[in-house]
């Protein structure tokens, strides 16, 4: 079995790498970054598609700079959703399953419950915006895909926010987190198990997957957490920053469809408990 990643640069895709050898259990992974493989142009997706056998298509690349967005709105597009019809093109003519990863930013954060797959969506800035238009080129073009919704991604790898708040620490610097915001920290590894169960039991239940851990907290909650790992007092609480793009206030994600399914969903703070250790063992 041979499945694509792309996107091998960012830190899902570095988990996948990470977490599982290339022949494992059967599976041949095929890494390629985006100066490897311009998914941007319809005319290298399908010669490669052409020229490859391809069972899974995993999509991790993304424009995932929400403040940047708002100024790159037609770079997040062209990624987002242009190259995201290329793909769905490209696995509809070869019978390639696509696990397309995408956001909860695609809620406006009006609801006071978890978002389920069949809630309505609004999202409130270009990043949502683009991610929803991404989603909606697969629905249109694909029957064999799982859209994988996904919040505040964060792993040992990359830049993201579990790092930021840790660098801060070590650094014994404050850091000021807004505490107004609620949704779901979500560990790259358990959405990386999450897919390969997709892959392993090759699933056909084919659709629309809202992916969290158990639980709800704030980015103050978040880091917080983190920094008692450390035993530090130095993050503290803010109403809000301003910002160029806005961001939905409630963005928890209903994971009830993926449980059904039989997946395993852990509680956010054991995962950040795993992550925790795993970067004071000095594997980022």
């Amino acid at each position: 079995m041979n499945v694509l990643v792309t996107g091998s640069n960012g830190q899902l895709a570095l988990t996948i790498k990470a977490l599982f050898d290339e022949n494992k259990k059967g599976i041949n992974f095929i890494f390629k970054s985006k100066t490897e493989l311009d998914i941007t142009s319809s005319g290298n997706i399908h010669e490669f598609f052409d020229n490859n056998t391809l069972d899974y298509c995993i999509n991790c690349a993304a424009f995932t700079n929400v403040e940047l967005a708002e100024t790159k709105k037609e770079e997040a597009f062209t990624i987002n959703s242009d190259a995201v019809k290329n793909l769905a093109l490209a696995c509809k003519k070869q019978g390639i399953v696509l696990i397309h990863i995408s956001t909860d930013y695609v809620f406006d954060g009006e609801s006071c419950k978890p978002y389920k797959e069949t809630d309505p969506t609004n999202p409130i800035n270009v990043y949502g915006s683009s991610k929803l238009e991404g989603e909606r080129h697969i629905m249109a073009n694909l029957e064999q895909y799982f859209i994988i919704r996904a919040s505040w991604l964060y792993s040992v790898f990359g830049h993201n926010f579990f790092k930021t708040v840790v660098k801060k620490i070590n650094n014994n610097e404050t850091m000021s987190v807004v505490n107004s915001q609620l949704g779901t920290p979500t560990s790259c590894e358990d959405l990386a198990r999450f897919i390969f169960f997709l892959i392993y039991s090759q699933s056909r239940d084919y659709g629309l997957y809202h992916f969290a851990p158990n639980g709800e907290t704030s980015w103050f909650g978040f880091a917080s957490y983190i920094a008692s790992h450390y035993k530090s007092d130095l993050i503290q609480p803010v109403g809000s920053f301003k910002t160029q793009a806005r961001r939905p206030q409630y963005s928890v994600l209903d994971n009830s469809k993926v449980k059904a399914i039989g997946a395993n969903i852990r509680n956010w703070q054991i995962a950040v408990d795993d992550v925790v250790i795993k970067y004071k063992e000095g594997l980022s």
